[in-house]
């Protein structure tokens, strides 16, 4: 046997018996038997077997929605960092974000990560939406899964807005008042949004500056301490876990409706 009929360390993984129980498919000479790999991974099946060459080419979708995840992913992780040292209160939050940034080991590095990834991914979200509009690709079978984009965009969003109050400075609180203001013209669920007033009951307004969307967001009439903790639940736990179901479904609505393009 010569050094290039010598198997390598991953193949001879594989043949190996620990291998076998993982990989379950690894012979894989004919495209059946590559396709059955596929099928068998639980991180590749997501994704169609074959797909046009066009699709797989930069020009065609700058791969947008992989970026959008990647950022998803680096959001996900340089939080999971930031929340070690950040505790959501009133007193302490504006404290513990100067704390990261001078004391923490590489902390004020990760909250820059954290920063720039979530402005990335909302320009990146927001341009993978504008390809699939102009390339057509939420023509039939793939409208459901614009719906669920259009969702994942909204999100992307509500994580930036949520995010935006957590430093508890001046910027972010008069931020979050002039954003949270907007919510009291929501149709039906602000006070001041259309369609208010038709929710009665006996002459008495469901929706009122005491239960429209406003309050409900802010968890009050002013921000204070429980709209820093609803903000922070939203950000870091809600928010993220419902995106992350989404984006599965996403994907695997991807595969089941034969790939990432439109009509030809």
């Amino acid at each position: 046997m010569t050094l290039m009929d010598k198997p390598s360390l991953l193949d001879r993984l594989r043949q190996s018996e620990v291998g076998r129980s993982i990989w379950r498919t690894t012979d894989r000479v004919t495209p059946r038997d590559r396709a059955a790999a596929h099928w068998s991974s639980f991180f590749l099946h997501i994704y169609p077997v074959k797909m046009r060459r066009e699709e797989i080419m930069i020009r065609y979708s700058w791969y947008l929605g992989a970026i959008s995840t990647v950022l998803f992913g680096s959001l996900v992780v340089s939080g999971i960092y930031l929340m070690f040292f950040y505790v959501p209160s009133p007193g302490q939050a504006y404290t513990d974000i100067q704390t990261i940034q001078t004391e923490v080991a590489f902390g004020q590095y990760i909250r820059n990560v954290h920063r720039w990834s979530a402005h990335l991914m909302v320009l990146a979200v927001a341009a993978h939406m504008a390809r699939v509009f102009y390339r057509g690709a939420y023509k039939k079978p793939k409208e459901f899964n614009w719906v669920i984009g259009v969702v994942l965009l909204l999100l992307t969003l509500l994580l930036s807005f949520t995010g935006y109050l957590l430093p508890w400075d001046q910027l972010a609180i008069w931020a979050i008042t002039v954003g949270s203001n907007m919510a009291r013209a929501t149709p039906l669920l602000g006070a001041e949004g259309p369609g208010a007033a038709l929710l009665s009951i006996g002459g008495t307004k469901l929706i009122h500056v005491g239960s429209d969307a406003r309050f409900a967001l802010i968890a009050g009439r002013t921000i204070g301490g429980g709209t820093l903790i609803r903000f922070y639940v939203l950000h870091c736990v809600g928010i993220p876990i419902v995106a992350a179901w989404l984006m599965a479904v996403h994907f695997w609505r991807v595969r089941r409706d034969g790939g990432i393009s439109g009509p030809m």
